[in-house]
């Protein structure tokens, strides 16, 4: 295990303060970058089902509201709800598929009614994600995110021949393309290297620099802004929601859910990468951040079906612009929502925003798109990587990418449920990743469990325990005793004299699991107790060689003679995973 990798790039942590002009300039242009996508979804929707324009303009300030709401509930973290980091919040466009067939064959309110019923899943996912560790692992995790980049990425190469209605289209096929390289040359080399304070505004010269190349052709829609009220609500639009179960809403409710949990998966997947880019000293990743951003997006979507708008996630987009600007700190996640909501009463502001034209924006998203799939990878390579994980994560890409371009069965899928299932790569990919690590659960060595509390009085029952396991699988006098050894410091590491019983005087339980792996065992001590992470302990014995902890033997013994360490830890629930190598 070696010593914490720090992290240069961060210039501000989410606990840090930055200065006010530098909050507001970094909240500001992110939220510049993701108020069109956020309208966008919901007109490109609205449109395709054939709604009023009255609808089209609730559903917009709708979306933006919660958007904003939800941003600054990921960023200021209310009890269990909330990341506490900058995690943006806008419409999910994994819902367009679904949203759309709701509108056409049940109205704006059966669909705000799906959308309620199939957040209160996500809300289940977050309270029992730690009985999913096996299955949302990193490697699921990682996958998902490249898989986003990969399928919006050519929905984002689409626009860039997008210009405004009316424009020539000989002056169009030739500027597009030079606004795009003047933004993504000008984004690129600023990020690569410019100093700091230049690089904090690389996304606000870049796009400056291709609307300039842009106007003076017409491919910026002045038209749009002028015509745009400065001030307004759409009030009376509200289409309320129905949650009659006919034939319609059964149909359509299992696609709701399946897309509502794909959906959980990516914000699980950006609230292990946003804690990775937000922190200049590694950490281990801390689950109940992850099961924060779970609520807050399931709050998201209940607030967007009682709303009657495009249900809401969390934009990878947050990963790529702190890894950009170095700003990690939570009150540029408060100045974003904050903005979304103001900018929700203008009309005007949205209209500037939405006028940027299409190869601008794309040239710059595409900078974004590629830190992200990076960062996929970085997240798969990270948690190790094996024959398996490797299978499982290029099969659930590729397949993901061949389902969303319509390359595997395109004439078989139909529009039905199954085309709508997985004509969406991101699902497609999603479904064949986890159902390959089902497979490697149900097919992998038989566990050994043993249940006690959780005091030094288990030490004897645990050695009887862990010598009866390695006896059953063959292993040496050495390998049992390093065994032994590693599964008693793990457990003198999670107590200590400062540690008070949970739920009054009863004492916390210890479950111990044992199973066998290729290189030897794993163990995993799963227990209801809170407090340090052991990972984070043993990455910082690399860096200080004298710390102030009783426990600090039990720490460089378990750090020597176990080959890795991770400690997962949720709300109430405390996993220690150590494998150790034996042999016979």
């Amino acid at each position: 295990m070696a010593a914490a990798h720090v992290n240069e790039n961060i210039r501000y942590e989410p606990n840090e303060n930055p200065p006010p002009l530098v909050t507001i300039g970094a909240g500001a242009q992110a939220a510049a970058l993701i108020v069109a996508p956020v309208v966008l979804t919901v007109v490109i929707v609205a449109r395709i089902a054939g709604q009023s324009e009255s609808y089209m303009a609730w559903g917009a300030f709708a979306a933006l509201l919660v958007s904003g709401i939800t941003t600054v509930l990921q960023a200021v973290r209310v009890g269990r709800v909330g990341a506490g980091h900058v995690l943006i919040m806008g419409t999910s466009g994994a819902f367009i598929a679904v949203c759309v067939a709701a509108l056409v064959k049940g109205g704006p309110a059966t669909m705000a009614g799906l959308i309620v019923i199939s957040s209160l899943f996500q809300f289940l996912l977050a309270a029992r994600l730690s009985l999913l560790r096996r299955i949302f692992t990193p490697v699921v995790s990682g996958t998902v995110i490249m898989l986003i980049a990969a399928t919006v990425i050519p929905l984002v190469f689409d626009s860039l021949t997008h210009v405004p209605e009316g424009t020539a289209s000989g002056v169009a096929s030739k500027v597009a393309p030079v606004a795009a390289l003047a933004t993504i040359v000008t984004v690129a080399g600023l990020v690569l290297r410019a100093p700091p304070a230049w690089r904090l505004w690389s996304p606000v010269i870049g796009i400056a620099v291709g609307c300039a190349v842009s106007a003076p052709f017409g491919l910026y829609d002045v038209q749009t802004v002028l015509n745009a009220p400065w001030v307004g609500i759409p009030v009376g639009a509200w289409p309320g929601f129905d949650f009659t179960p006919d034939p319609v809403f059964w149909a359509l409710l299992p696609a709701f859910v399946v897309v509502t949990l794909v959906g959980a998966i990516e914000t699980v997947g950006d609230g292990v990468a946003i804690q990775r880019v937000s922190q200049r000293r590694s950490r281990a990743t801390d689950f109940r951040v992850v099961q924060g951003a779970l609520n807050a997006d399931g709050v998201g979507n209940l607030l967007s079906g009682l709303l009657g708008t495009l249900p809401n996630t969390t934009y990878s987009t947050s990963i790529s612009l702190a890894e950009v600007t170095g700003i990690a700190a939570r009150r540029v996640g408060i100045v974003i929502g904050v903005l979304f909501v103001v900018v929700a009463f203008f009309p005007k502001f949205t209209a500037l925003l939405i006028a940027i034209p299409g190869p601008v924006v794309a040239a710059y998203v595409t900078v974004l798109l590629g830190l992200l799939f990076v960062q996929g990878m970085r997240i798969v390579i990270q948690d190790g990587l094996d024959h398996r994980k490797a299978v499982v994560t290029g099969m659930a890409f590729w397949i993901g990418t061949g389902f969303q371009n319509k390359w595997i069965f395109p004439d078989l899928l139909g529009e039905g449920f199954i085309g709508v299932l997985f004509g969406n790569g991101m699902t497609s990919g999603a479904l064949v990743a986890i159902i390959m690590m089902v497979f490697m659960e149900l097919t992998g060595p038989r566990r050994r469990r043993l249940a006690v509390s959780l005091d030094t009085e288990a030490l004897p029952r645990l050695e009887e325990f862990l010598r009866g396991f390695a006896s059953r699988s063959g292993w040496n006098a050495a390998s049992t005793e390093r065994l032994v050894l590693v599964g008693e410091e793990t457990l003198t590491s999670m107590t200590s004299e400062e540690d008070e019983p949970l739920n009054g005087d009863r004492p916390r339980r210890l479950v111990v699991i044992a199973r066998k792996d290729v290189r030897g065992a794993e163990l995993e001590f799963v227990s209801a107790a809170e407090g340090e992470n052991l990972e984070d302990q043993l990455a910082y014995l690399g860096e200080a060689p004298d710390i102030p902890d009783g426990r600090e033997i039990s720490f460089r013994l378990l750090r020597h003679y176990a080959s890795s360490v991770r400690h997962q830890k949720y709300h109430g629930v405390d996993i220690v995973t150590v494998n150790v190598e034996g042999g016979r």
